[in-house]
């Protein structure tokens, strides 16, 4: 039962810090979205702050983070699945809500080292798996090899979560699918691999004609 409790906490914490922010935000909301006594949320956290961690955490794992290590899928075709589940998220929520994430991170300040941490490892983790599928494409020449891909990793994130502000303030995925069409191309280089293999194979038999002529 007590972890019933707690997980209701979390839940209507999540709801109300998405839908009113997280400084506007108090523990009697919260308290009354979950239907618990207000007793309730201090025998679980000691303070907003710590609740907010979990709920960040609760939040990074419905990201489905997971689909960037699916190997069974391409790397491109990994990175667009996985922005377009959040592009479909962001609709279920409504466009007016944004990234939690980038809703939290706005409102922080010094006075909040904890929240700021909880962010910084979350954006830090998402960068890491990114990146990771960056260099599968690279490996596979599907990306091309002379980008930074931790640097592009970085600069996906920062572009999605500025997407995602327009998107509020329009109230409208025109911003993502902006996104969408213009991101992706400036990292990738469709058939890039394809005429990679053909030079590299040309380049193999012309070699072994010479060796060939020479011998």
């Amino acid at each position: 039962m007590a972890s019933s409790v707690r997980d209701k906490i979390v839940e209507a914490a999540l709801d109300r810090f998405h839908a009113l922010g997280f400084s506007p935000c108090g523990v009697q909301e919260i308290v009354d979205k979950a239907g618990v006594p207000k007793g309730s949320f201090y025998n679980y956290f000691k303070s907003k702050e710590l609740l907010a961690v979990e709920v960040l955490d609760v939040y990074a794992k419905g990201s489905r983070r997971e689909m960037l290590v699916d190997q069974s899928v391409a790397p491109v075709e990994r990175l667009r699945r996985h922005f377009e589940f959040l592009a479909s998220r962001y609709a279920g929520f409504g466009y007016t809500k944004g990234c939690l994430i980038g809703n939290i991170a706005a409102e922080t300040s010094d006075h909040m080292p904890v929240v700021r941490k909880a962010l910084a490892q979350s954006l830090a983790s998402w960068t890491k798996l990114v990146a990771a599928v960056i260099r599968d494409g690279q490996g596979n020449r599907s990306i091309a090899a002379g980008l930074d891909a931790d640097q592009v990793a970085r600069f996906l994130i920062n572009s999605w979560e500025g997407a995602i502000i327009r998107m509020k303030i329009a109230n409208s995925r025109q911003p993502l699918d902006d996104f969408f069409s213009v991101t992706f191309p400036l990292f990738t280089r469709p058939g890039h691999g394809d005429r990679d293999s053909a030079a590299h194979s040309s380049s193999r038999r012309k070699r072994g004609a010479s060796r060939s002529a020479a011998r």
